[in-house]
């Protein structure tokens, strides 16, 4: 999840370490922070019960903030949330030795789809460096931001705030976004360290100025903020790229996830409030979840989806043409992306193929 800017026009999918090139990724073995967060809410009933975890979520109204300028609900009771993991600078992030970028990103964006029935689920992972239309939005002291064209996805976050970025999704989609949850950097690191860190292995040395990291091939565990430089780093392995590093990120959640199955942390009522503990201090979600009621009934909803049925795939782009380093929805793919959760029907096969990917999901 880093913050530099480059991306190298080669963008070549990563392999196993068995020389096979990797499957299309489902959430058993691959998740996102998202998707990780909701599965935390939706397994982990014990916690609620501790009422002073309430104070702890914080709110934004998105509603308010984008007015009327929306598209509809979907007609059916499926469910689509933008889920963002941002590396703010400020308050407990200040110190975090992850890049060298100042202000804030939304350097992990995950549009996860939950189709009517709650019993599967799709998280489309938009890449950061995409260039995008921005809408005209406005902020949360009230003034206004102009729209404009060709901006990077990753800034919006920082130009205009979170409602600004679901208003660009929900623009460049199509797709109502019924909720908003944001995760920044320091509670992602507070996370990793409360469960006494993560195991991964690599089958290369990665030594990364850029995000601090700094191992040898092999097993290592890591603490919060040598994972956080993990999901971050870009130049230490592989070819360098963005696209490439989204597989290295839903990797280290799946390591993350089966951490916390392996403890069994979720089934013990004070393991499970230290994470809960955590994660509801970085927490910032839309003012109708902004509550530990609302965020528990939301998380007892999802608990009829079924894991082998949930996937990760990523929003189809290709190279931009004036613009090596950038990448642009690929069409018609992505249009047919956003169409089939519009409709609530099943994404079809063509539609997550990326050019930018090798034609790949």
């Amino acid at each position: 999840m880093s913050t530099d800017t480059a991306a190298p026009p080669s963008h070549r999918r990563g392999r196993a370490r068995n020389g096979r090139a990797r499957r299309p990724r489902r959430l058993g073995r691959r998740i996102g922070l998202g998707l990780l967060v909701l599965l935390l809410l939706a397994g982990g009933t014990g916690y609620w019960l501790y009422s002073e975890l309430d104070g702890n979520i914080k709110g934004v109204d998105i509603d308010d903030a984008i007015g009327k300028d929306r598209p509809e609900k979907l007609p059916t009771s499926g469910q689509n949330i933008l889920v963002l993991g941002s590396d703010s600078r400020a308050g407990a992030n200040a110190g975090l030795k992850t890049g060298n970028v100042a202000g804030a990103r939304s350097d992990t964006a995950l549009v996860m789809h939950i189709p009517e029935g709650r019993t599967e689920a799709v998280a489309v992972s938009i890449p950061r460096d995409t260039l995008v239309s921005r809408p005209e939005c406005t902020k949360a002291d009230g003034s206004q931001v102009a729209p404009a064209e060709r901006v990077m996805f990753n800034s919006i976050y920082a130009q205009a705030g979170p409602a600004c970025v679901v208003k660009t999704v929900e623009k460049m989609s199509g797709v109502r976004m019924d909720h908003y949850m944001e995760i920044d950097f320091a509670g992602f690191k507070d996370l990793v360290d409360a469960i006494g860190g993560v195991t991964v292995t690599v089958d290369q040395d990665i030594h990364d100025t850029s995000s601090g990291l700094d191992l040898t091939a092999g097993t290592h565990r890591l603490d919060g903020t040598q994972s956080l430089q993990f999901v971050r780093t870009r130049h230490g392995v592989g070819d360098g790229s963005d696209l490439g590093r989204i597989g290295l990120q839903q990797e280290f959640m799946t390591a993350l996830l089966g951490e916390i199955k392996r403890q069994d942390l979720l089934g013990s009522p004070a393991k499970t409030y230290k994470i809960a503990d955590e994660l509801t201090s970085a927490l910032t979600t839309d003012s109708e979840l902004a509550s530990l009621t609302a965020l528990a009934e939301f998380g007892r909803s999802m608990n009829g989806v079924d894991p082998a049925r949930m996937e990760t795939i990523m929003l189809p782009v290709q190279y931009d043409a004036t613009d090596p380093n950038r990448v642009v929805a690929a069409e018609p793919q992505a249009s047919a992306l956003w169409k089939a959760i519009r409709e609530d029907a099943d994404i079809p096969e063509s539609a997550k193929k990326s050019p930018a990917n090798g034609g790949r999901s």
